[in-house]
């Protein structure tokens, strides 16, 4: 038996470069980054580094990249902060958003009592500019628009340009939810001037527990978090220095052969979509996940043309085999809710349809591929 993984959208294989650099780290720099003595200070040099090096990617300023433990926290820090500190009145989201999103959202609800507007989608799942427009001048509140770039489950690419556009024509925040593409495409944030975007380093070969937000300089968010200046103030705790190596690390990695790697993943994404068709011809791509101009080239999500009984045979008949993939995100995956993506954009019969998430890294071959296919067909004809 093989040993697939093709779940790369729920985390990825850590880079070798990065092992070795948080191995480095955690010997050489063991001094608290607040301290004073020399041993502080080369500790806190360090996380600088990491941060202009990540900054001067973005096109950002070093002090508008605040570390976190992930996409997670900062997407709550930033909804809940700017709610709180900004005197935000009304938040527009999409019922496809991930659920930190989603989540946060209502406790802002509940919490501030705040409006929450939902921008209608399309049958593929794309916000629809016109209603978001809409909503945008319904009133004088002042907003927060928080749109993901990449969704997660079915891979669409939001036309962030356009969101922000709009945005800026209205003087309305937006918040990008950006945790699958850095690392995976190349941001100018001058270029496409987001008020705030979220990063998690385990989706392009980092450490899992770190990542960052980008917050515009003075927006006036308050820190959430406090007992410390760690983080300009913004976010109390002693800074993980090994973990933001790894992510310093790994996002050095990810841009440095981003060309290269976006290429052969793309090519091992189209060979998956064309193995689908031939072997499953009556299988069917959820969103845009099929349509490499409207995808991200990191995964597909497709919907099998099994029964119901056999569907519920699927993804452990998979798991049997060495194949890890997921039917939705992966803090849904393990649980018996379906996805709440599929749900909005698939009329009830087609949900019943076993629907599976592949996604791909440099780290897969088309060997790897084809073995999946002839398990997907073995399974189809049994």
């Amino acid at each position: 038996m093989r040993n697939v993984y093709l779940d790369n959208a729920a985390t990825t294989r850590i880079r070798e470069e990065v092992i070795e650099k948080m191995q480095d780290a955690l010997i050489q720099y063991y001094g608290n980054p607040s301290s004073v003595h020399s041993y502080g200070r080369t500790s806190k040099t360090a996380i600088e580094k990491a941060r202009k090096t990540i900054a001067k990617t973005l096109n950002a300023l070093p002090s508008e990249i605040i570390f976190t433990s992930g996409g997670t926290e900062a997407d709550n820090m930033i909804i809940r902060s700017a709610i709180r500190d900004l005197g935000v009145k009304t938040l527009i989201t999409s019922k496809i958003e991930h659920h930190a999103v989603l989540h946060s959202a209502e406790e802002m609800v509940r919490e501030y009592g705040i409006a929450l507007y939902f921008v209608d989608l399309d049958q593929f799942g794309n916000p629809v500019l016109s209603h978001l427009e809409k909503l945008l001048q319904q009133d004088d509140s002042k907003k927060l628009v928080s749109l993901m770039h990449i969704n997660n489950e079915i891979g669409n690419i939001m036309d962030v340009e356009a969101v922000c556009n709009l945005c800026a024509k209205y003087n309305v925040l937006l918040h990008s939810d950006t945790v699958q593409s850095i690392g995976h495409y190349p941001w100018d944030l001058q270029n496409v001037p987001v008020d705030f975007l979220t990063a998690a380093a385990h989706k392009f070969h980092g450490p899992k527990g770190v990542g960052f937000a980008y917050i515009k300089k003075n927006t006036g968010l308050r820190p959430l978090i406090v007992g410390g200046s760690q983080e300009r103030g913004f976010r109390a705790g002693t800074e993980p220095l090994h973990d933001i190596i790894g992510l310093e690390t790994a996002f050095i990695e990810a841009y440095r052969n981003l060309e290269e790697e976006q290429a052969y993943v793309t090519k091992l994404k189209q060979y998956f979509i064309d193995g689908l068709k031939q072997t499953l011809p009556t299988a069917q791509f959820n969103g845009f996940s099929g349509d490499l101009d409207k995808s991200t080239y990191t995964l597909v999500n497709v919907r099998l043309p099994f029964s119901q009984e056999k569907s519920l045979m699927l993804l452990f008949h998979l798991d049997l085999k060495g194949i890890a993939c997921s039917k939705g995100s992966a803090c849904q995956s393990g649980s018996d809710m379906g996805s709440h993506v599929l749900s909005e954009i698939l009329p009830v019969e087609e949900l019943k349809k076993p629907s599976l998430r592949f996604s791909f890294s440099k780290y897969n071959t088309k060997e790897e591929l084809d073995y999946v296919l002839a398990v997907l067909k073995e399974f189809a004809e049994n």
